[in-house]
């Protein structure tokens, strides 16, 4: 089995009510499968209520709360859908300065469903492609995107965005974003690659 996220931490931000939950087990499998850390992030710390659709579920403990991290302690982001899981989260500045730090850093992200909502709100989709649930599509046209109704949507644009439309197409969607999360892993460590070695020529002098 391919470990290509060995030594890498993925952050999964969720709200503390409202998460779809095999948006959050299936993306979180398929990231430690590859060898990945993942850390369940949400506004508050102890446990987080899922849903299967408009019925609960399954509660799932949170790693950690949102105040008490930032993007430079993660290589990636997933955002799960869930109608109510994006509306909360986007009604907390904390959770929205949260995922605009990614953007800023350029560290790649990977949303479903209507997780977009929260790249609305965090002023990320502005001349990006993508695809979400389908009653999202007027929000993101509105926001400046183009919406495109496929299984899963990549646009390279840095950082990289990989989004996916709902429940069915989560096997494109957990592929591609193992890919694109160790392409960004990748990208990292030769963009920090210059810097080490003008510091050795330094030290040697």
């Amino acid at each position: 089995m391919a470990r290509e996220l060995d030594g890498r931490t993925i952050a999964m931000l969720i709200a503390n009510e409202g998460v779809e939950q095999v948006e959050l087990t299936e993306p979180r499998k398929a990231l430690e499968e590859a060898g990945a850390t993942v850390h369940l992030i949400a506004p508050e710390a102890g446990e987080a209520q899922a849903f299967d659709h408009l019925d609960k579920a399954d509660r799932f403990p949170v790693d950690r709360a949102v105040d008490d991290v930032g993007a430079d302690d993660y290589d990636g982001l997933v955002l799960p859908g869930g109608v109510a899981n994006p509306d909360n989260l986007r009604m907390h500045p904390e959770a929205v300065a949260f995922v605009a730090a990614f953007v800023n850093a350029g560290k790649p992200i990977a949303a479903i469903c209507h997780a977009p909502w929260t790249l609305i709100q965090a002023g990320a989709v502005r001349g990006r492609t993508l695809t979400s649930w389908p009653s999202l599509q007027t929000d993101l046209r509105n926001a400046g995107a183009t919406w495109v109704d496929e299984r899963c949507v990549v646009d390279s644009t840095a950082p990289t965005l990989v989004t996916s439309r709902g429940p069915d197409d989560l096997p494109a969607f957990n592929a591609k974003m193992v890919e694109q999360m160790a392409e960004g892993a990748r990208e990292a460590h030769v963009r920090a690659e210059p810097a080490r070695f003008e510091k050795s020529a330094i030290l040697s002098q």
